[in-house]
């Protein structure tokens, strides 16, 4: 059995691709689920890039217009009139793409399990049967944990972490995130609360349960009121090299994810568009050049991930009294990204009033911005 592409797991990145190369080379994907979905993962999207990559529209579960951001002792709202961000359905969105991609004339392999490379071709594994498969080019779309990149040699400079989320019936700010920064209750990370509705949201963190816990508490839901619970674990960092001779990595499985707030839809559509072209054009080594925006958003997130780690709450507390001002507040409705935070951070330290400020409460934080 022979491929040009061989793409290995069905997750966003990897159906995203499929759909992009189908009907042009001859494709397959993998996917060792027998079904799509059941990941962790929040599903918030920015709005322009959703509708600029063309994911589509039936994973939207619901539009949401601004955030609430808390600390221990304070709060600010940042709104806009119209949909900044939507909330997807992970089952819907990975089906969906990959509904389009046999469409177009891609072949899936679900609940088939890759083993390895032999002698230049993919071994897989389906219930208990083994086969080959070879193909012009290999990708690994198969996760933070990804078989692939084992099987390449790439190596990883990252953290990782684990994270909990459940969805849990209350009443809810249909259009508004709850972001929580209180190190004394989810000291690794942010906790968040995304409404489904009304009266359902999305509840999670990353580190360990007891935070989750300890902000169920705060945020005053009730455990007994979760109706769904689910764990997963996120790689924030590095991992090289994207590409090795036939074999490039994409997605979760490059570590393309957002260190600011964990996600990886977004960068890894993105850089699956520019690895069709290489792909397309012959020249898979283009890769990872031509993904040289994403790489600047992760080095961005990973300084401001080190200042965060360094941050006490107190410290927190001082940016906050920054960022809730009125002139801070009014930048970031007009100018923020949902997806590009390099573009807000620099927006934000334009005003030399602001600027001083941040030096005031540390230089770091300037440093770290910039």
């Amino acid at each position: 059995m022979r491929y040009d592409v061989l793409i290995i797991g069905g997750g966003p990145a990897g159906n995203y691709l499929a759909g992009l190369l189908a009907g042009k080379v001859d494709v397959a994907v993998v996917e060792k689920k027998g079904s799509f979905g059941g990941k962790a993962c929040t599903g918030v999207i920015g709005a322009q890039n959703y509708e600029r990559l063309g994911l589509p529209e039936e994973a939207v579960l619901n539009e949401l217009r601004g955030a609430v951001f808390y600390s221990r002792i304070q709060s600010f709202e940042i709104a806009r009139r119209g949909s900044q961000a939507y909330l997807v359905d992970r089952k819907t969105l990975e089906k969906s793409l990959a509904e389009r991609a046999v469409k177009k004339g891609a072949d899936y392999f679900m609940a088939t399990t890759f083993k390895g490379f032999k002698n230049g071709k993919a071994i897989l594994q389906h219930l208990k049967d083994r086969f080959e498969v070879e193909a012009e080019v290999y990708i690994g779309a198969d996760g933070v944990s990804s078989t692939v990149a084992k099987a390449m040699g790439a190596k990883s400079k990252a953290e990782f972490l684990s994270g909990y989320e459940v969805e849990v019936v209350g009443h809810f700010k249909k259009d508004f995130v709850e972001v929580w920064v209180n190190k004394e209750v989810t000291p690794d990370f942010f906790a968040w609360l995304v409404p489904v509705s009304e009266s359902l949201a999305r509840v999670g963190t990353f580190g360990d349960m007891d935070s989750l816990n300890r902000f169920l508490r705060i945020r005053m839901l009730s455990p007994t009121s979760v109706l769904e619970f689910k764990a997963g674990s996120v790689g924030l960092g590095w991992r090289k090299p994207w590409v090795r001779g036939n074999v490039a990595l994409l997605g979760d499985a490059a570590l393309q994810i957002k260190p600011t707030t964990a996600g990886g839809i977004v960068f890894g559509a993105i850089c699956a568009r520019e690895l069709a072209k290489a792909i397309l054009s012959g020249n898979l080594q283009s890769y990872e050049k031509a993904c040289s925006w994403v790489k600047r958003q992760i080095s961005f997130g990973m300084r401001f991930r080190k200042l965060f780690l360094s941050m006490s709450q107190e410290d927190i507390e001082r940016i906050f009294e920054v960022l809730s001002s009125e002139d801070v507040r009014a930048i970031i409705e007009a100018q923020a990204d949902f997806d590009d935070h390099l573009r807000t951070a620099k927006a934000i330290l334009k005003r030399p009033r602001v600027l001083s400020k941040l030096i005031r409460i540390s230089p770091a934080i300037v440093r770290a911005l910039l």
